[in-house]
């Protein structure tokens, strides 16, 4: 394995711990209101938030809104490295079917077992009725099937999907992504001015018909309408780096990029500041704000995107390229960690809402029980292999 593979395999690690610590300090931010979301009330803002608890630290309104605004992108960029590879190898039907098998099943299974599992102590907090009976006539009452998490599986599988039906049908189309790529080449500025202005452009248009709040749920699908493109643009970025190479360029362990890990970090700083303070004057009412704020907030969205993704990409490249047997096993089990942790984090939330402690003692709760018992899980379903047998598996993914 090269140094830039290792990274990238720290890097997943990472992003499923963090994944974890967000969805595990929810019910204790500053910004939620003094009691919990109503069950069969639009928006059902207990779909984000379906425990409210009356512990609260600002703190972690800070550290989610940091990961709102880059954490997701950086997944769906993730996601598309190996897209190019895997589709070389295997063709397209092969691909797709793989894909179905690998996405589609086990999201199928997690929206229609464990999302009615996870979300039922959003129900009991706030029912008149708090049975399972009354709970499963609720749910099955609600114009929509909820999904959870598992909104990400379902755009990445979509994303695929087009990726599979644009490499059979139109050859070569790939080729202008890496030739964008090949013109940054080494050099990570390039490559976020391309970026930033690519996203500006699929995403500002439709904050601006939508907002940057609001979500659509049709069945078991849910998604953002301002996002959605803006997440094609990250898994679309995704291909091509991983068409022009995974081990030069942009993710070059002796590059550009990750020598000056600390002016990303810096970078990712500033655009952090560039999108919260138009967004803090326009949370409230966004239909109702000033276009030029509106603008600002969209524009500040996407710096704050590429800057945190260059970022955390970066800082791994510069200072992951070790090997360490926990990091191993995080990044072999972290889809199926992905796949149950909620269920977990939701529960160690209800079952924490009566006792004393303050946030950080709950939140530090959640997130040690929710890593150990879903990571547990994960391994023994078959997430966890050898150390002697890391490297073959990781070249089998590379190719795939």
């Amino acid at each position: 394995m090269s140094r830039s593979s290792v990274a990238l395999v720290n890097l997943r690690a990472v992003v499923i711990i963090v994944v974890l610590a967000f969805h595990s300090v929810l019910p204790y931010l500053a910004s939620l209101p003094a009691a919990a979301y109503p069950f069969d009330s639009a928006p059902y803002r207990w779909l984000a938030f379906p425990i409210v608890d009356n512990q609260r630290w600002f703190g972690f309104d800070l550290f989610c809104a940091w990961q709102d605004v880059s954490l997701m992108a950086l997944m769906f960029f993730l996601s598309g490295l190996f897209v190019p590879s895997s589709l070389a190898h295997k063709g397209s039907w092969k691909f797709l079917s793989d894909r179905l098998l690998r996405i589609g099943l086990p999201l199928a299974l997690a929206v229609i077992f464990l999302a009615p599992l996870a979300y039922y102590p959003a129900y009991r907090t706030t029912a008149v009725d708090p049975g399972l009976d009354a709970y499963w006539q609720h749910w099955l009452a609600l114009p929509f099937w909820p999904c959870g998490p598992q909104w990400f599986l379902g755009q990445l599988l979509a994303f695929n999907v087009l990726a599979a039906a644009l490499y059979r049908l139109v050859p070569g189309w790939d080729q202008p992504l890496v030739r964008l790529v090949g013109f940054a080449g080494g050099n990570p500025v390039r490559f976020v001015v391309v970026l930033v202005t690519v996203s500006a452009l699929a995403y500002v248009p439709l904050v601006l018909a939508y907002s940057p709040f609001e979500w659509t749920n049709i069945g078991p699908i849910s998604f953002q309408p301002s996002r959605l493109l803006h997440y094609l643009v990250y898994f679309l970025a995704g291909v091509a780096v991983g068409t022009y190479g995974l081990d030069r360029g942009l993710l070059d362990c002796d590059g550009a990029l990750a020598r000056r890990w600390a002016a990303w970090l810096a970078a990712a700083f500033f655009g952090f500041l560039l999108w919260a303070a138009p967004t803090s004057v326009t949370m409230a009412d966004w239909s109702n704000a000033p276009l030029g704020m509106k603008l600002a907030a969209g524009m500040g969205f996407v710096v704050a995107c590429a800057a945190g993704c260059l970022c955390s990409l970066a800082i791994c490249l510069r200072f992951a390229h070790w090997r360490l047997r926990a990091f191993d096993s995080l990044s072999a089990n972290a889809y199926r960690m992905y796949l149950i942790h909620y269920v977990f984090a939701v529960w160690l939330q209800y079952a924490l809402l009566g006792t004393g402690l303050f946030a950080i003692g709950k939140a530090a709760i959640v997130f040690v029980g929710t890593l150990i018992m879903s990571w547990t899980i994960a391994a023994a379903m078959g997430g966890a292999l050898p150390v002697s047998r890391l490297n073959a598996t990781i070249r089998g993914v590379r190719r795939a």
